[in-house]
């Protein structure tokens, strides 16, 4: 009995599981322009804020895992976020709201419900690393290297920050064991969108192409991708538009990327503008909570989907 005692108080820990790396990237949508609790008149008097979502008791049954029962707004401990500012810190920490540029808490992306979605259908240990950037092409600034031409900066960011993110991730989250790249998230289209001449042609090469690059980088042949199409601000979007959400689609189902590639149509989540807290700003889905939140959703539900076939 001593011995088993000795052996037991001398033996290794366990192995920690491995840490599910997965990168969410693109423009401002991406970076989080979904409201929580802004109102007045600045903010359409709060409507489609995620507070005011939550008033409603059918949207508290879908929605009600992202606050407490004491009313403050919930973290999960199983996922975390880390998102690195152009201009700014990086934010990182248990995934929750304010992972986006804006100071405090008062707005949210698609990670926040993507990562509830990742946590309960796949498990975690979970980081979702974020790299967006508001006003960026694909064409020029996510440029990838086999589109020619010069290597888009922001494509430059998003690896070195994805490698930072790997490299630092023991330090950055103890208690998680190593990390593994296990896929990939793109939801962007917009500044692209408006240079129909140029950008528009060449979206659905240049998407292939990152899918591509991104795999040869990181030695991930397989790597599971997820593009989200471009919501707003329409559900019918105007012809040039049109043309780069079938581009996004079409990219998706080129024989050189694969199966384990998903599109994702997000059009049906836009809320009209009245509904919501920023009634111009279309380019953001009128920073609708709902739309992000079920864009974030369906992102989610896609992935989860893919790393589960494999």
């Amino acid at each position: 009995m001593l011995a088993v005692i000795v052996l037991a108080f001398f033996a290794p820990p366990a192995d920690k599981p491995l840490v599910r790396v997965i990168i969410l990237a693109g423009q401002s949508n991406m970076e989080g322009q979904a409201v929580v609790d802004l109102g007045g008149r600045d903010y359409n008097q709060g409507k489609g804020t995620l507070s005011r979502l939550l008033e409603n008791p059918d949207n508290a049954k879908r929605m009600g895992h992202l606050r407490r029962a004491d009313g403050t707004w919930a973290t999960r401990d199983d996922v975390h976020v880390r998102y690195k500012l152009e201009k700014g810190p990086v934010k990182l920490g248990p995934l929750g709201l304010g992972y986006t540029p804006y100071p405090g808490k008062h707005h949210f992306g698609p990670e926040l419900q993507f990562g509830h979605v990742m946590g309960e259908s796949v498990g975690g240990p979970i980081l979702l690393v974020k790299t967006a950037w508001g006003g960026k092409s694909l064409h020029k600034d996510f440029r990838p290297p086999s589109s020619g031409g010069d290597t888009g900066p922001y494509y430059t960011m998003m690896i070195r920050d994805t490698r930072e993110a790997l490299a630092h991730l023991a330090a950055e989250w103890p208690e998680s064991g190593k990390p593994e790249l296990a896929g990939f998230v793109w939801y962007h289209g917009w500044n692209d969108g408006v240079d129909p001449k140029n950008a528009v042609p060449e979206y659905e090469q240049n998407l292939v192409n990152l899918i591509l690059d991104i795999r040869k980088e990181f030695g991930k042949a397989d790597l599971p991708v997820v593009v989200g199409e471009l919501t707003g601000p329409w559900v019918k979007a105007p012809r040039a538009w049109d043309n780069l959400r079938k581009s996004q689609a079409s990219a998706t189902r080129r024989p050189e990327v694969g199966k384990s590639v998903v599109f994702v149509p997000t059009h049906d989540f836009v809320r009209p503008n009245t509904d919501s807290p920023n009634p111009g700003h279309g380019h953001h889905e009128f920073g609708n909570a709902e739309t992000c939140f079920l864009v974030g959703d369906a992102l989610g539900q896609a992935m989860a989907g893919l790393l589960k076939g494999k």
